[in-house]
């Protein structure tokens, strides 16, 4: 069974900087694209950052210039630095993957718990 683990939310003044990171454990047999996305209550989950396998971005427009996404393919891991954080970009925060435990099984979404970001003062 595929586990999705966050690390690093927390509360952050505004134009501070928080660093979230993800891991996927258990028995992969390959992850594909790797992303986070947030949610505040009330709204839809949306997509903040995605990178794939090989190394190609994409970003939300909001975020663009502020938040990098990194992964470490040999760990499994996907990072979501977050500078110059605003009040805006408080929500829940959940990494994702693509990915499947067999060669011959088809690819599924595996999600984290979610991880909590408070930007204020």
């Amino acid at each position: 069974q595929v586990r999705m683990v966050e690390s690093g939310g927390g509360l952050v003044q505004p134009g501070g900087s928080l660093r979230l990171s993800c891991v996927a454990s258990g028995s992969l047999f390959r992850l594909n694209t790797m992303g986070w996305y947030r949610q505040v209550p009330g709204n839809q989950r949306e997509l903040v950052a995605a990178i794939t396998s090989g190394g190609n971005t994409n970003y939300a427009d909001s975020v663009k210039g502020r938040f990098t996404i990194s992964r470490d393919n040999a760990g499994n891991t996907v990072y979501l630095q977050m500078n110059s954080l605003k009040p805006e970009d408080t929500a829940v925060y959940y990494c994702t993957a693509a990915g499947k435990e067999r060669s011959w099984l088809p690819l599924r979404d595996y999600w984290g718990q979610g991880t909590q970001v408070t930007v204020s003062s």
